[in-house]
């Protein structure tokens, strides 16, 4: 009876296997390419792709039964790179004051934009960071700082006025509603 039992799972896995390598190989660009443009860095968006399937195929029995499996693994690599972002992120703030408060070079932001983000209070930056630079949707944020999506809005309103009073090149902008 033992030896029927290990055929079975032997022959599960080897299943599990095969279905997961023809997922893999029809989802995986799909996948690079919405990680891709939500953090806009190709080496970075591979190795988060890379990670969610790993995780996919750890949970692989869960996630084939999800209604959509390509969606689990760009939720996962997401959720990777917000995590890779909030340690990064923390690694900064441990910085030097000297070296927090020179601006990068590779930066696409102007100074006096830099230094107005900086002079935001925390929830409104947070807010800012996440919806504009990462591009990360109301209910998403909301999610991640543990806030209604109506806070966020708020949040969102407030630090965009501010910034727009501080920094004069903002006022030609579109406002965002």
């Amino acid at each position: 009876m033992q030896g029927i039992g290990l055929l079975m799972r032997s022959w599960g896995v080897e299943g599990d296997q095969h279905e997961f390598a023809e997922f893999y190989a029809a989802a995986r660009d799909d996948c690079l390419r919405v990680v891709l443009i939500s953090v806009r860095d190709r080496r970075l968006a591979g190795d988060l792709v890379g990670e969610a399937f790993t995780r996919a195929w750890r949970a692989w029995r869960r996630v084939c039964q999800h209604p959509a499996p390509r969606a689990w693994v760009v939720r996962a690599a997401v959720n990777a790179h917000i995590s890779w972002w909030r340690r990064r992120r923390r690694e900064q703030a441990l910085a030097g004051d000297e070296e927090a408060a020179a601006p990068a070079t590779d930066l696409s932001l102007d100074s006096p934009l830099m230094i107005a983000v900086r002079r935001l209070p925390v929830r409104q930056r947070e807010v800012i960071t996440l919806r504009l630079l990462l591009d990360l949707d109301t209910a998403t944020t909301g999610q991640i700082l543990g806030m209604p999506s109506g806070t966020v809005a708020s949040h969102l309103h407030r630090g965009l006025d501010a910034l727009r009073r501080d920094v004069a090149s903002l006022d030609d902008q579109e406002r965002i509603t």
